[in-house]
């Protein structure tokens, strides 16, 4: 790929759908990073439910994306998609804190995940529709980062309401309202959509195996050494469980997330910068090695500082690889099909979540903690061989 020594700027839509991805992502990890403890501790559900409901939200999500990347390729309007996820997600908020059972906490996470199922893959797309390909990885590299930034935000502000109201947590879950619904403002007001051009425009809203093969080869490599990486990243629940086992008061939980959020935001960016350069297939592999490590930390650590630094590497491997894989399903698809390949890669990968989560959960009760990220850490070196192995195969 040539790269061209003074590259464009990134696009203001850019900017503001990481804006939009900041504000919900602070919103729904201000609920998430409470949700672990609120479930198995004040509701007394146990882990292997936590995984089973986490893997299935992620899965449920994972479904629509395909249907919603497929209708955005059909429609050519990835904007009024992203809107109508976003919107969902906002109005689901409300819902956490007026919970009064597990009923309606399943409810109101299901829901919410179908808003992203909505949103995802349009704005995936989007975001390639209107950046020059010698900033693509910057521009979802940045995206990665601000929608991370909230992801930090969010559990810092449910430890200060935390510490606020007593470890009240229905009376902090009503602050996710007012930035979920103000990221739905800035979408509508500050992301235009290009216009397609007619002769890549799809002539009927169809998912079918021949449509699927003309995705490539190439793409499809991509969506399996991701989907074997994703069986090594369940849900982070368990890394808030993890801390909480090795004895973080309840009120200090969201500072898991606050750890992991703000090592992820501050290396997506230099990532995505440093992939448009160099082979992007290099820094996936190194971030799957730091994967291991922090697999391995995350085993045998017996303190909270032990945990703590293996969450901080864990958010390495986050910022090295998230961004990455969809620019790697950006670079791979043609234009015409782009919504749809983030679709199905989101659903390949969903699925593959929602048997990590449930297994991560069996694992815990089995074995504890141990056994559950030395799983991970096993099927990490299975895809970082796999990949290293496929090394001169162009992905």
């Amino acid at each position: 790929m040539e790269i061209n020594p003074q590259p464009s700027p990134l696009p203001r839509a850019v900017l503001a759908l990481g804006l939009v991805s900041l504000l919900m992502d602070t919103s729904s990890e201000l609920i998430h990073s409470l949700l672990p403890v609120y479930v198995v501790t004040t509701l007394g559900a146990s882990t292997l439910s936590l995984g089973v409901l986490e893997g299935l939200a992620q899965a449920v999500a994972s479904i629509l994306k395909m249907f919603s990347g497929a209708l955005s390729d059909w429609t050519g309007k990835r904007k009024a998609l992203a809107v109508v996820g976003y919107g969902l997600s906002a109005l689901t908020k409300p819902l956490f804190p007026l919970a009064q059972s597990m009923g309606l906490v399943f409810t109101a996470r299901i829901a919410d995940r179908i808003g992203k199922g909505i949103r995802g893959a349009p704005r995936d797309a989007l975001i390639a529709d209107v950046t020059p390909l010698e900033v693509r990885g910057a521009a979802y590299g940045l995206r990665q980062a601000l929608d991370t930034v909230g992801a930090f935000l969010g559990p810092g502000l449910a430890i200060l309401l935390m510490l606020l109201f007593n470890d009240n947590i229905r009376a902090v879950y009503w602050f996710a309202v007012i930035p979920a619904f103000a990221c739905v403002v800035v979408l509508i007001l500050g992301v235009e959509e290009p216009e397609r051009k007619t002769e890549v425009k799809r002539d009927a809203f169809t998912v079918n195996r021949n449509e699927l093969a003309k995705l490539g080869n190439a793409y499809w490599s991509v969506v399996f050494f991701g989907s074997i990486l994703t069986l090594a990243r369940f849900s982070e629940a368990f890394l808030v469980l993890r801390a909480q086992s090795a004895g973080l008061p309840e009120a200090w939980l969201p500072i898991v997330m606050v750890v992991m959020s703000l090592v992820y935001a501050s290396v997506s960016y230099p990532a995505g910068k440093l992939s448009d350069r160099v082979d992007r297939r290099l820094i996936l592999m190194i971030g799957m090695g730091v994967l291991v490590v922090a697999d391995f930390v995350l085993a045998f650590a017996s303190t909270v500082g032990g945990v703590l630094v293996g969450v901080g590497i864990w958010g390495l491997h986050m910022g090295l690889s998230e961004g990455l894989l969809t620019t790697l399903i950006a670079d791979a698809a043609p234009s015409q099909w782009r919504g749809t390949a983030f679709g199905v890669f989101n659903l390949i990968t969903g699925i593959v979540l929602l048997v990590a989560s449930t297994l991560a959960g069996y694992l815990w009760e089995a074995g504890g903690p141990k056994a559950t990220f030395l799983a991970g850490a096993v099927f990490t070196i299975l895809a970082f061989a796999g990949l290293w192995s496929a090394r001169e195969q162009k992905l």
